[in-house]
């Protein structure tokens, strides 16, 4: 029996099928109020997750993403972790948004929180706050919720956003990255095949990840090549490992060999490379932090003090 008449899942379910969406949503909330109140969490998990999934349904957006995030705020102050079952009913709620329905992407930041490589580079995430940030093992977000979020995101076009949490998912996110990146290549002119692969392959390397940066570039030169069959390819074999040149793409043939600068962790390699490739990513214009911030983490290479004109003025002037 209920502990609040009339209150159960199966009597909003009435209201919406009847069409009373703001009721359905209030009675809601203050039933699962209560029940969070009382720490009955089963109790207030099953009736927010039916309720928003019944709203999602019926196209009511806003009322249903209220409640999937009260949902996300119980698990929160229930300190309930990222298991399969609690992933499960956000990600079934996920799916039922519309794509335009602005309450989606607040639901994404609270069940995994904002995904920037700044936080990253920086040594801190900002993610604290969000349910599988605060209450899992990753700090940066639950990886599968990453990858399930950004697969969304690249389905639909939206590359900056999926680019964002592709980077941090799973296994099996390079290869919705690849396929992505190289989906918007083919509507740029052919020379452009660099900038698009290295959108996979530094995020990969600014968070640690040189396995799904080598693999991300593996998928993207398989596509070019299948692609393109009258592109020269010649492969460059060693003791150390095998490599694919592009004559006629150099910044492509640069990732390829930083990747292995990368693997030998040699900062003179990394330093040759810059140096012999220097015309070429000065061309591009927007490598040069991203590249500081490699030489950092795999070579040690201190990034340069940041100049302050007054104390340098005054410096000299004192000796």
């Amino acid at each position: 029996m209920s502990l609040f008449p009339c209150s159960n899942s199966s009597s909003q379910a009435t209201r919406i099928t009847e069409g009373q969406y703001y009721e359905a949503q209030q009675q809601t909330r203050v039933v699962a109020a209560r029940y969070t109140k009382s720490k009955t969490w089963d109790a207030a998990i099953d009736i927010l997750f039916s309720v928003s999934q019944s709203l999602l349904k019926a196209g009511q957006g806003g009322s249903g993403g209220d409640l999937g995030l009260f949902l996300i705020d119980v698990y929160r102050q229930a300190e309930l972790k990222p298991d399969a079952g609690n992933k499960g009913k956000l990600l079934v709620l996920l799916r039922l948004f519309d794509a335009e329905e602005p309450t989606r992407k607040t639901f994404i930041g609270e069940m995994i929180g904002y995904a920037y490589l700044i936080e990253r580079v920086s040594g801190s995430w900002a993610n604290s706050s969000r349910w599988s940030s605060k209450c899992g093992e990753y700090p940066a977000g639950e990886p599968e919720l990453h990858h399930v979020v950004g697969s969304l995101y690249a389905e639909e076009h939206d590359a900056y956003d999926a680019e964002r949490h592709l980077t941090l998912g799973t296994k099996d996110s390079p290869d919705v990255f690849a396929k992505l990146e190289y989906e918007w290549y083919a509507q740029d002119d052919s020379h452009t095949a660099a900038l698009y692969a290295a959108r996979a392959v530094f995020p990969y390397l600014l968070v640690g990840n040189v396995r799904d940066a080598r693999k991300s570039l593996r998928l993207f030169t398989s596509r070019l090549t299948e692609a393109n069959a009258g592109l020269t390819v010649q492969d460059v074999s060693s003791n150390v490992s095998d490599i694919k040149i592009y004559p006629s793409l150099p910044l492509l043939n640069f990732l390829g060999l930083l990747l292995l600068a990368v693997q030998k962790g040699s900062a003179d390699l990394f330093r040759q490379l810059k140096n012999n490739y220097a015309v070429h990513i000065k061309d591009v214009g927007m490598w040069d932090e991203v590249l500081t911030s490699v030489g950092e983490m795999y070579f040690g290479i201190q990034r340069p003090r940041q100049g302050n004109p007054l104390l340098d003025m005054m410096g000299s002037m004192f000796g």
